[in-house]
């Protein structure tokens, strides 16, 4: 009886040519919902264990990859349960079909472990990049991270952003391709991916991501200004990046701008400086971005001045290649910016031990770099002609890279002239630190050093003269350098002397003709003129240096400068 019941259930039915046979429940069973089920398991695990990097990597695929795994997940998991049911109730199925039950059940597992595969692929084989495809996904999930602003995960995130710097650079479009209105950024012709890519490197310019950048991923700044270069795509939106980079690099002193000083520090790095001289190194890339050099003035100590001041050196050394080296205001503002670095000097009245002061450190960076700058321009530039005369700050048509340089370490001497203190601290500001790393060495000799050397004898004089019409406190403090510098009486001995002499000479000639009349017409100016051991005699009509010998013989040296009588000149 039950073979005979057997026998019923295999009997075919077919309706309208069309033959249905019960499904076998002893068929081979080896893809069912509970292997479905230990599958998906495995898959979630893999899912909930893996970091940050793998989940964006699977959010930024080309494919939309979460949602084609929740669909197919969904469509294997209810085709299992479907089928084990067939099974188990021995429903009708097609008796004339390729579709066997181990056939379809192939099917089921291979789409499953396609969908894990697929995963594996841009999670490890291949993980995707910036491209058509993902545009709009990858600047979301980008934006998603630096608004969480979890450092951890930036730093995964700047690492990443290495394998798509060429592509983002390549779709990023070009300054000059938007129009100028209000509608900035949606230009004629700019395309979705070109769009998503500008707005990307704007993205990336936060100065938390940037912070992140320097501190783990410095190889993602190297990426980006290397396919700038190679692109030759100077003008894609990149200044805020590269301003916020620059200053994050300076500002920690743990960065790349550190480590890779020079050989003897660092080794190999230290000798090919890879990351700064991708960065630095191309005159034209720091011009067309225009903001590399933009600092946070005021914030910096003289350690971050001084690698600033050496990464504007390996820039100054590509320009010092070109033909023309004139006019360009991204380097008169980077040498501007060295120049406010001392701006506070005057908090050097008064102090002793200075040289652990870091405003008198920062005045050591700043005339290091006019020194070093000199030397670059005496190497590079000996068979230019310059102009012997002398411009101020306030021509910008005529002004040359020269005469900027000269009028920054003018400016320095005039901010250092005001400094008051005893006279072995001001010896050495005004002398050793600043006068004599130019003049009383025997560097500097060539053509360039020998005009630059006219170039601020000239102003120097220039200033003191303009009291001739108006006497000035700043005319008098440049009086009162040069006096306390060169001394009351000229020296005829040294070969180092001689580019002094003529300008010590007229300072002196000005001071004994007009000292006395400018002590009466405003006292507080003429005290002005001096400065350390230099006092007036008003009765005798005279200048008094004081030298201080040995202290326990209590020797002490006048040297007398006699003026003429007061004249009405300045009445």
């Amino acid at each position: 009886m039950v073979l005979d019941t057997w026998d019923e259930k295999l009997i075919e039915k077919c309706f309208y040519g069309i033959c249905f046979s019960p499904l076998s429940a002893t068929d081979p069973k080896f893809f069912g919902f509970s292997e479905f089920l230990a599958g998906l398991a495995l898959m979630i695990l893999a899912w909930t264990i893996a970091d940050v990097r793998y989940h964006f990597r699977i959010k930024v695929a080309p494919l939309p990859l979460q949602m084609i795994t929740f669909s197919v997940v969904t469509f294997i998991g209810i085709f299992t349960i479907l089928t084990d049911l067939w099974r188990a109730s021995e429903w009708l199925v097609l008796s004339q079909t390729l579709i066997t039950s181990a056939i379809w059940q192939a099917f089921l597992a291979i789409t499953f472990l396609a969908t894990f595969l697929i995963w594996i692929w841009f999670a490890f084989i291949r993980p995707p990049i910036f491209s058509k495809l993902n545009s709009k996904r990858y600047v979301n999930t980008i934006y998603k991270y630096i608004v969480e602003g979890v450092s951890t995960n930036l730093a995964v995130i700047a690492d990443e952003l290495t394998y798509s710097a060429s592509k983002i650079i390549k779709y990023a479009p070009e300054r000059g391709r938007f129009q100028e209105s209000e509608n900035v950024g949606r230009g004629e012709n700019i395309t979705n991916v070109e769009l998503y890519a500008h707005n990307l490197l704007d993205l990336i310019a936060d100065k938390r991501f940037c912070k992140v950048i320097i501190e783990s991923s410095p190889i993602t700044a190297l990426a980006f200004f290397e396919e700038v270069t190679i692109q030759n795509k100077y003008k894609v939106n990149i200044p805020i990046f590269s301003r916020n980079i620059v200053n994050e690099a300076i500002s920690n002193k743990d960065s790349f701008i550190y480590h890779e000083a020079e050989w003897h520090d660092s080794g190999l790095i230290g000798e090919t400086k890879p990351i700064t001289y991708a960065v630095f190194s191309n005159f034209d890339l720091v011009e067309s971005i225009g903001t590399m050099f933009d600092t946070p003035l005021f914030k910096w100590d003289a350690e971050q001045w001084d690698a600033y001041s050496r990464v504007l050196l390996i820039t100054l050394e590509n320009l010092l290649e070109k033909r023309f080296i004139n006019h360009y205001h991204t380097i008169y503002r980077a040498m501007h910016n060295l120049e406010m670095a001392v701006s506070d000097l005057y908090k050097l009245n008064g102090v002793t031990n200075i040289g652990e002061n870091d405003t008198y450190q920062r005045l050591r960076v700043v005339i290091s770099f006019i020194e070093k700058f000199l030397k670059l321009l005496e190497e590079k530039r000996t068979n230019e002609r310059i102009e012997f005369r002398s411009l101020d700050k306030g021509n910008y048509i005529d002004r040359t890279i020269y005469d900027y340089l000269v009028n920054m370490l003018f400016d320095i001497i005039c901010k250092a002239s005001f400094i008051k203190g005893s006279s072995t601290e001001l010896w050495g500001i005004h002398h050793n630190t600043i006068w004599s790393e130019f003049f009383v060495s025997h560097s500097f000799n060539s053509y360039v050093g020998r005009v630059f050397k006219f170039k601020l004898r000239r102003i120097i004089y220039n200033e003191i003269l303009k009291m001739d019409e108006f006497p000035n406190f700043q005319g008098a403090a440049i009086l009162g350098f040069c006096l306390y510098v060169f001394g009351l009486k000229i020296n005829n001995m040294g070969s180092s002397y001689r580019d002094v002499k003529a300008l010590h000479k007229v300072v002196l000639i000005w001071t004994k003709r007009n000292f006395a009349a400018l002590y009466e017409y405003n006292p507080k100016i003429a005290e002005q003129c001096l400065i350390g051991n230099l006092t007036y005699d008003h009765d005798k009509l005279r200048i008094i240096h004081t030298f201080f010998g040995n202290p326990l013989k209590r020797e002490i040296t006048n040297i007398y400068f006699d003026v003429d009588p007061p004249h009405e000149k300045f009445k």
